[in-house]
């Protein structure tokens, strides 16, 4: 199939492949659009099953990230990479090393951070190579404790997400009482888990990595379900914070929760699936609206930060939610729908 013909081709200004043999490095570049500025986006290592998949995944994660940064208010495009491979058995530092040359070749049109599969020390080993990467702290930032990882400033985002909704939905976003089912607790859903927890709501978790369950039911005494009974509990909120696809024709009808808000990426399976959303009743906050605190925090990463500044941004995630939400009631259209048409407003004018 030709990547003209995808149906996840949307106007990209760019699709790079890249083999490097001496490494085994294949990997998908994708530059969504770059009207606002460089396309942004992380670089996700994944064991695809097979190529047709990971160029989907990557022609879909790339457009999230336009529409982000145009609902976040940041000058910047959207972009997104990905690493054909299992994280814990391929990657090695020439891959990761062959991964900075190949981000450096397209001479900035794309910036690189960290994503599902790839960490802060793996953006260093690129930045031995380019110097188009984000998501890296400057000597000052880790002297005070910052590392450059953006998932604290993604959770806390997708935390203040969840309070909107309930806001919106509820009148009050007291937490106290309330029950969330959280799909995948890593770096970004344990700690949407810690802020939930301290917020007094029960915890219901599941992810493929056992050890991660099990570190969310030691400390936030969340009770562990399987993967495929996580989006069916009788909750208040689901919140998926794993792969993408997860709300679809068949799970859509299953879910109990009123409110759906998570972190992670392209989480409806298909663009009906915002319609099937509105019609079961379902809250749902647009994914890459809700989740845009990483790219936030990246922005004002380096000499200067001001994490005030960066919470303040972060508010906005709240406020951007309920104005989709009230629009979404008024007109009878999806929250995504509503989304798209703002975010392009933006981007595409």
């Amino acid at each position: 199939m030709s990547v003209f013909s995808h149906p996840e081709f949307d106007g990209h200004e760019r699709v790079a492949f890249h083999f490097d043999a001496t490494s085994g490095l294949r990997a998908i570049i994708a530059v969504h659009s770059t009207r606002l500025g460089c396309g942004l986006g992380g670089c996700r290592m994944f064991p695809y099953a097979s190529d047709a998949d990971a160029l989907t995944d990557v022609l879909r994660l790339s457009r999230g990230m336009s529409y982000k940064a145009a609902l976040a208010g940041l000058p910047q495009g959207g972009g997104k990479s990905v690493i054909l491979g299992d994280p814990r058995r391929d990657k090695t530092p020439e891959l990761i090393r062959a991964m900075g040359r190949f981000v450096d070749s397209l001479g900035g049109r794309y910036v690189v951070a960290e994503d599902s599969g790839t960490s802060v020390p793996d953006i260093r080993l690129m930045a031995e190579h380019t110097r188009h990467v984000g998501g890296l702290a400057d000597a000052a930032s880790i002297a005070a404790g910052r590392s450059g990882d953006p998932s604290p400033a993604t959770a806390r985002g997708t935390y203040i997400g969840i309070l909107s909704a309930l806001r919106f939905q509820r009148g009050s976003d007291a937490l106290r009482g309330l029950k969330v089912a959280i799909q995948g607790v890593g770096n970004v859903g344990y700690r949407l888990a810690r802020h939930l927890h301290e917020a007094g709501a029960t915890l219901w978790v599941t992810d493929l990595h056992a050890p991660a369950v099990e570190r969310a039911v030691a400390d936030f005494g969340a009770t562990a379900v399987a993967m495929d009974e996580i989006h069916a509990l009788d909750v208040d909120v689901f919140a998926p914070c794993a792969l993408g696809a997860v709300l679809n024709a068949r799970t859509i009808p299953q879910i109990r929760a009123r409110i759906v808000a998570g972190a992670a990426n392209n989480q409806l399976a298909t663009p009906a699936d915002g319609q099937r959303l509105l019609d079961h009743g379902l809250l749902y906050a647009p994914d890459y609206v809700i989740n845009a605190g990483g790219i936030i925090d990246i922005f004002y990463e380096g000499p200067g930060y001001d994490e005030a500044v960066v919470h303040a941004h972060l508010a906005r995630i709240g406020s951007t939610l309920t104005t989709i939400f009230e629009r979404s009631a008024a007109e009878r259209r999806p929250t995504g729908v509503i989304a798209d048409a703002m975010a392009e407003a933006i981007f595409r004018r």
